[in-house]
């Protein structure tokens, strides 16, 4: 655990590394009030997480950097991406976790959640490195998720499509859950970006 008096230091990493097989194209590329998908999630980040903000990308990458217009600091490519977002958590894991105390996991395709929802998801965490905060919404837990330090080889471990589930499963790390209900609006199909759009 960190000292009382030092200020934790926290690295967002933006998920954004999947096939958009539900969307039928390069859906982080979408104009959504806009802007490309992939800036809303990259913009919330820099809002709580200035100059430490990494973006994983995967499927159609080269796409997806140019529509993130260099809002990251950190891009890594995830080699693996075809395998599922357990691949994408452990790279995103593994660049930054010499220089983070935590780091806040989110997802490219939630253009709803903003730097303020962040910022209170961050601060109900008590800086103990066997804490984690998730998201709450639909009856569940989910991203964004802070994860703390103690997790790190964990997350570095995971390959497949559960993500990091297990660990919020797990007793060994005690997990919180703040009301976050804008998280359950992801974008999976063009129906859904629409729809979002007309909200």
């Amino acid at each position: 655990m960190m000292h009382p008096s030092s200020i934790p230091i926290i690295h967002a990493c933006v998920l954004a590394a999947g096939t958009s097989s539900r969307f039928g194209a390069t859906k982080l590329i979408q104009i959504f009030r806009d802007l490309p998908l992939v800036q809303h999630a990259l913009l919330a980040a820099q809002g709580v997480c200035k100059g430490r903000v990494t973006l994983i990308v995967g499927y159609d990458a080269d796409a997806v950097v140019v529509a993130s217009a260099r809002l990251a600091n950190t891009v890594v490519l995830n080699t693996e991406f075809e395998k599922g977002m357990g691949t994408s958590i452990a790279a995103a894991t593994d660049s930054c976790r010499q220089n983070a105390d935590a780091i806040l996991i989110m997802l490219a395709d939630q253009p709803l959640i903003s730097a303020q929802h962040l910022t209170t998801l961050m601060a109900a965490w008590s800086g103990s490195d066997n804490e984690i905060v998730a998201s709450e919404y639909d009856g569940a837990m989910g991203p964004p998720i802070l994860f703390p330090r103690n997790a790190y080889d964990r997350l570095r471990g995971l390959d497949g499509e559960s993500g990091a589930k297990e660990l919020l499963q797990d007793g060994q790390f005690d997990v919180r859950s703040i009301e976050l209900p804008l998280a359950g609006h992801d974008v999976d199909t063009r129906q859904d970006l629409d729809l979002l759009d007309q909200s």
